[in-house]
């Protein structure tokens, strides 16, 4: 597990880990305390255990919660890796990272706008980058011929080679 103590008093550590320094840090906390209980918080038919009841979490703090979600969103790491660096499962890794992106974007006071994956038009392209003069385009996409039709031309369906 990751020695988040360490990591929080030094400013190197974490601008590497999470990309802010200690005074933004800071400065962000108690929005992101206030938005994770306002998101805790639930009618009282819904609850079946008492206000914190239950096991104890992993990341217990608040400070701890907006480090794990700031390192998620700055390094995107798989959840296999969150789950060994801060020792849970990866399952866990994903609850937590599911239930903490909407309280930081909360806490944040917009909803993120994540860039699109492709663009679909010239006409996108040059809506979304106005100040563009010139793109230059490299690389060629090929056609790949799948597994299946090669197995399929090259081996028999009773397990020999076909001649």
């Amino acid at each position: 597990m990751l020695d988040l103590e360490r990591i929080l008093r030094s400013e190197r550590l974490l601008r590497a880990m999470i990309g802010l320094n200690r005074k933004a840090f800071e400065a962000l906390l108690p929005s992101f305390t206030t938005a994770y209980e306002q998101r805790q918080m639930k009618p009282a038919g819904e609850c079946k255990r008492a206000p914190r009841g239950g096991r104890k979490a992993t990341l217990r703090t608040s400070q701890d919660k907006l480090f794990y979600i700031l390192l998620y969103c700055k390094c995107y790491p798989t959840f296999d890796l969150m789950s060994v660096l801060f020792s849970f499962d990866r399952s866990c890794a994903w609850d937590w990272v599911h239930g903490l992106l909407p309280v930081l974007e909360q806490a944040l006071g917009y909803k993120q706008a994540l860039p699109e994956r492709k663009l679909h038009s010239m006409e996108e392209f040059l809506e979304r980058f106005p100040d563009v003069q010139a793109v230059i385009l490299d690389g060629t996409e090929r056609p790949v011929q799948g597994i299946c039709v090669y197995l399929r031309s090259h081996f028999s369906r009773r397990g020999g080679a076909v001649p």
